[in-house]
This record gives C-alpha cells, structure tokens and sequence, in this order.
C-alpha cells in the first residue's frame, strides 16, 4: 500500500480542465447521445484539443506521462457527468497500455504520437465468445506466412470498436505451447479482412459502441506483433488490466458520484407532507451511506493509482480491489439514487436511470467482481506466510492439525 498518495500540480490541473470539459460538453448531451446510441464527437474533439488523451502517453511519445493517478482524476470527472463518456475517454488508455508496456520503440514512435494527439482512437480486444474472465482460452489465431501474420477468428465486445483506428489484438500464435500461447499484434482500421460485423444494443454505456470484430485472414505485417517476439500476449494482457483497473474504478468513483449529486439535488427539491423529503431520517441514512460509501471507493481507488506510479513490484492485488470495491459501489450508489427519486427514477424522462442503467457493466467487464474478489482472496493466502507470528494464537490442538495440512515446501 503506497505511503502518500500525491497529487501534483499538474494532476490538478488536468483534472480541472477534465471538470470543465463534462460540464461544457458531455453532461448537457449526455442524454441525447444515449437515447441515438452514439459517439459524442464533439466532447472527445474537446478532450483532445485539451490534451487529455496525452495523459496516458509516455513523455517521450508525445504524452504527459502523468500517470495512473492523474488519468483515475480526469476519468472520475467525466464519468461523473456521463459514465458512458467516461468509458468512452477511457478505453483508450486500455487499448493504447499493450503498446506501452510492450511495445518495442519502433512501434511506440508509430502509434502513440497520434494517440496522444487525438488523432488516432484505440480498442483493445481480447474477451471472445468462449472466452471472457478465461483470458487463457483465446481461439482467434495469427499464424506467420512470411513477414506477415494472417489472422482469423472474432472477438466479442470491443469496446471503441468502429470509431477506433488502432486495435490491440490478442491471438493464439502457437497452439502447442501452454505458457506462451499468445501474442498481441495491432491490426488497423481499414486493413482488407478486418470488419465490424455486429454493433451490441445495451442496456448501458449507449453512447459508446460495443461490437463483434472480425478477422477474415487479415493479414499484418510481422512488425505489428508488440513486443517483437512470440508469446507475450498473456503478460500484455495481465500487465495491462493491472495498470487499467484503477481507470474502470474511477469510472465507477464518477458514476457514484454523479448519481448522488443527483439524488441529493432532488432530496431537496421535492415535497411530501409540505416538507422537503431531505429532511426524512430515512431519505437522510440513504443520503448519508451513499456519501460514505462514494468517499471510501474514491480513496482505495486513488490508492491503487498511486501504487502504479510509485511502481510498487505488485500491484494486483490493490488494483483487484479498487475495481471490486467501486464498482460495487457505483452499482448500489445508483439504485439508492433510483430510490430516493421515487417513482420518477424509474421513467426515463430523468437523468437518474440512465446512471443506473450504466453502473451494472462496471461490475462486469475488465474483470468480473467475482473474479476480482478470487485475485484479492489468492494474493492474501499467498502473503500468509507473513503473519506466521500468530501462530501462537491457535489453540494446540488445532495448530496440530492445521500444521498436519500444510503442503511441505519443497
């Protein structure tokens, strides 16, 4: 767990520029983008022109480089004003880290320039039909012909998937191999093979597509296979939902945050028994544990973020339950937030359930919050080994037995 979580100038400054961005463009469209099921290309031509998407950027490809805890601010703001944005912003950090972890210089200098500038939109695919929280079980293929790879298969639930011009593939090259299975390779938009063959109709986040991807033999050249060797794809993958987590979890910090801003406006506003229903002990406990709730997931989520940037050598953990944690959070935020509004939460006329509607996918994709809770239960038996000391505390009889069950080390 990170010491200080630090908050530099430069964080804050972003993070005001992200709040004025979602008041100006994203919050009062929000609701039309919604209901057309369409990307807000007005709000991300601001994003750019404001140097937004530099943020995830190393400095030396054009970025900020200000980290993990400086994007977590940004995208917390623009969540707040409209969750489906805040995926939105966000998937292009998650598509852009394989080539920023892995990639080789060569492959940096090419693509994330444009990506910082805003020139350049990103998707990450990985979940398959057959494979979603078994990011092991890939069965899209790229087999090497030459210097170039040929690329076969779908991928399920792409997010950006259409407006994206860079896609970070995640494919089986060698089937035989159980360690080195997979590799990561960037397919661009408009290579011959490479379509779009099915835009999802969500229940949320509708401003933002979700879509099928399809490779019908793309071929690429053996220079877009990040990294430059074999077999790293699940090590692109793991490092990336690791350092991408905290960003799910200030999606989730934002929609909380918004769905109660608006909970308590209405609170206020609304009137029954010639009282407004704010001053109601029960609407009060709502109010009141929604807050709590908000202020702790804000917290553990900044924590995660600052573990990344002061480059603690394990941060799954942490980031597992930052994920976990907030969008829980987010989820219950909303439906209280639907509640207090009453009836009127319930009809679409108001801004209340459209915040529901988008909290449930944070508590599934990224991660599932079951799997995210096995990666926190697995990280602390591993970690057991250090509180050893209070043994000493286990009646006799069951330390016999508990240590009779212990695996020997070997």
């Amino acid at each position: 767990m990170p010491q200080n979580i630090v908050f530099t100038p430069e964080a804050l400054e972003l993070q005001a520029k992200a709040r004025e961005i979602a008041d100006k463009y994203v919050r009062p469209s929000a609701a039309k983008y919604d209901k057309a099921q369409e990307y807000n290309h007005e709000a991300a031509r601001a994003v750019a022109e404001a140097g937004l998407f530099k943020v995830f950027v190393p400095k030396e490809y054009g970025g900020y480089g200000a980290g993990a805890l400086a994007l977590a601010l940004v995208t917390e703001e623009l969540a707040r004003a409209d969750s489906g944005f805040g995926v939105a912003y966000a998937v292009n950090s998650l598509g852009a880290t394989p080539i920023v972890v892995g990639g080789t210089d060569e492959q940096k200098k090419r693509w994330l320039p444009a990506i910082a500038r805003g020139e350049k939109f990103v998707a990450f695919c990985l979940s398959e039909k057959f494979a979603g929280s078994d990011a092991g079980g890939l069965s899209v293929t790229a087999e090497r012909v030459g210097d170039e790879y040929v690329i076969s298969g779908e991928k399920k639930w792409t997010t950006n998937g259409g407006v994206a011009d860079v896609y970070s593939v995640f494919c089986v090259t060698d089937a035989n191999s159980s360690s080195r299975r997979i590799s990561a390779i960037v397919v661009e938009k408009g290579t011959p093979g490479f379509t779009v063959n099915k835009i999802e109709d969500k229940m949320g986040i509708r401003c933002v597509p979700v879509v099928e991807t399809h490779f019908d033999g793309v071929r690429v050249p053996v220079g877009n296979l990040i990294g430059g060797r074999e077999g790293l794809g699940f090590k692109h993958a793991m490092q990336t939902l690791d350092r991408a987590r905290p960003g799910v979890a200030a999606q989730a910090v934002g929609a909380a945050q918004g769905a109660l801003d608006l909970a308590v406006v209405y609170s206020n506003r609304r009137k029954q028994f010639g009282a407004p229903i704010s001053s109601f002990q029960m609407v009060q406990k709502m109010l009141a544990d929604m807050a709590i709730k908000t202020e702790a997931a804000r917290w553990l989520v900044y924590a995660s973020a600052a573990a990344i940037d002061t480059g603690m050598s394990n941060v799954t953990k942490i980031a597992a339950m930052g994920k976990c944690f907030a969008t829980d959070t987010a989820m219950e935020v909303a439906t209280d937030a639907v509640q207090v509004f009453g009836g009127y939460g319930f009809m679409e006329d108001y801004p209340i359930a459209k915040y529901f509607r988008d909290a449930k996918i944070l508590q599934i994709y990224e991660g599932t919050n079951q799997i995210q809770r096995m990666v926190v239960a697995r990280n602390l038996i591993k970690e057991s080994e250090a509180l050893a000391h209070l043994d000493a505390y286990i009646p006799r009889e069951e330390q016999k037995s508990y240590r009779a069950n212990v695996p020997a080390k070997t």
